[in-house]
């Protein structure tokens, strides 16, 4: 059980799983530091949260954790974007919502604002009275259509569509499949089963990147997490089982 930098690659799906999930990064009410400039947590700051916490479990477990970290907040931003492209969890692009924020924060800050004198830009104008209309027309429409009695050629036209259609869908599931499995994102791992307080010690022991001021994590634990563990790949190419 130690700290080791691994890409983490989704090659096929993922099948169900069922663990508990805990994340960490600096905009948490009581764990990162909250100055005028931004919010700020480091890695060493970030893992004494989730051993805090693993530390009050009384089973043994599985523990799998995910971490990125960043000196700065571009660096920090492109390794967050990585994981969620490849795990768009929630809360993982929460964070990066929020890190994008802080950065366009701090740029406006630089910048002497100019009188704005423009029009806003053009947007579609939608109102709920409007789009009842709209749906009401719809619906009649279609009705209308479904009134129509149709034909041999006309269910053989709809049948050749669906087919069609069919396979135009199926094809860009697996175009999708393929490009996942072509990503990847750099990131500190850290896995772990037996006793929680075992691995809360260890997983305090040689945490990385002990300058880094930006840290976004998530814990998974559970009675089995090889899913999880099956996408984690080691730098000299090994795959875990």
């Amino acid at each position: 059980m130690t700290w080791r930098q691994a890409d983490l690659c989704l090659s096929s799906a993922l099948p169900p799983l069922t663990c508990s999930v805990l994340p960490v990064h600096p905009w948490i009410y009581g764990v990162g530091n909250v100055t005028d400039n931004g919010h700020y947590l480091s890695p060493a700051n970030a893992v004494a949260y989730l051993a805090e916490r693993l530390g009050t479990a009384a089973d043994n477990l599985t523990v799998c954790v995910w971490m990125v970290c960043g000196s700065g907040l571009g660096e920090f931003l492109q390794a967050l974007d990585a994981l969620t492209v490849v795990f768009p969890a929630p809360a993982l692009s929460q964070v990066a919502r929020q890190a994008r924020a802080m950065a366009e924060l701090a740029t406006v800050k630089m910048q002497i604002p100019a009188k704005n004198c423009t029009f806003p830009a053009a947007a579609p104008l939608s109102v709920a009275s409007c789009r009842q209309a709209l749906n009401a027309q719809r619906m009649a429409a279609a009705q209308q259509q479904a009134a129509v009695p149709m034909g041999l050629n006309a269910l053989k036209g709809m049948a050749e569509r669906f087919t069609s259609q069919r396979e135009a869908a199926l094809s860009e599931i697996s175009k999708t499949m393929q490009q996942m499995a072509q990503r990847s994102a750099l990131a500190w791992v850290f896995t772990g089963q037996g006793a929680m307080g075992v691995i809360a010690a260890e997983m305090l022991k040689n945490i990385p990147q002990p300058s880094a001021i930006y840290t976004a994590a998530m814990m998974f634990t559970g009675k089995e997490l090889d899913a999880l563990e099956s996408m984690i790949r080691e730098p000299d190419n090994y795959t875990r089982p």
